[in-house]
């Protein structure tokens, strides 16, 4: 592997997504050079065989081959990133082994200490861990059980001329409004902001953390921690209260067990 110039693949296929990982890295590693950029597994496999990179960061779930399968070619001839949606059941699979791992949407400081053990490795030559046997248990995972779906981390929202990416953390509720859903969401400083996406709240509600959002009427989902109080009112039904916004969200009656043991 090179020492003075390091090469990396990244392969993701939300293109929003590698652009800003690509973008992130040349902030946190300027003297890295991005030699490829794969839209999918097989891509990845190809073009790693093209360029053969000192370093590959892997989404785990892409069309054709995933990120694990992807790696499982690449083997031990390169140092190999995961990137991944999956909730703390994967994380901590990669975690226990040698490989290192990435959570979407990407954090700049989390991505930062990612760099510094890369660069320590380039620099010691350590040799590379041997990945195969743990790399066949994560894929045999990833095929087999039911528990490992992606929980949401991002919607991607047009507003005005800008897409936005919004944290799934960030949303204070979300409303169906036939095909499409109303997305209310707070940014960093505490403004509570809206828009529009094109994905059905049904869709949506199957990729939530269900620890951490409710479904509450069934055309609006709530996250907890955006919850001020409830208000009860006639027919078993109540009305809820949000922190710091003036909207308030109807409970109706099959959902107003979720707040009698709050």
């Amino acid at each position: 592997m090179t020492l003075q110039k390091p090469t990396a693949l990244i392969a993701e296929d939300e293109p929003l997504l590698r652009e800003a990982l690509v973008r992130h890295l040349s902030v946190a590693w300027p003297a890295l050079r991005i030699v490829a950029e794969a839209r999918n597994g097989r891509q990845a496999v190809d073009m790693y065989e093209a360029y053969q990179p000192d370093i590959c960061f892997l989404d785990v779930q892409m069309p054709g081959l995933s990120g694990v399968e992807a790696a499982q070619h690449i083997g031990r001839r390169a140092h190999l990133v995961f990137v991944t949606a999956f909730d703390s059941y994967a994380v901590q699979a990669f975690a226990q082994g040698a490989l290192d791992y990435l959570v979407k949407p990407v954090e700049p400081k989390r991505l930062a200490d990612t760099v510094e053990r890369l660069k320590e490795r380039l620099q010691t030559a350590r040799p590379l861990p041997d990945p195969e046997q743990l790399l066949a248990r994560i894929a045999a995972q990833l095929r087999v059980s039911p528990d490992i779906t992606p929980r949401l981390r991002w919607l991607r929202a047009s507003v005005g001329q800008a897409i936005r990416l919004i944290a799934v953390d960030d949303v204070d509720f979300l409303l169906a409004a036939e095909k499409y859903t109303h997305v209310c969401w707070r940014e960093k400083d505490g403004r509570p902001q809206e828009a529009v996406i094109r994905t059905p709240l049904k869709e949506l509600v199957e990729q939530l953390d269900p620890d951490l959002f409710k479904q509450v009427h069934r055309s609006a989902v709530i996250n907890l921690n955006a919850v001020s109080h409830v208000v009860r009112g006639d027919n078993e039904t109540a009305k809820i209260h949000l922190k710091g916004r003036a909207d308030t969200l109807p409970v109706s009656r099959n959902y107003l067990h979720l707040f009698r043991q709050m």
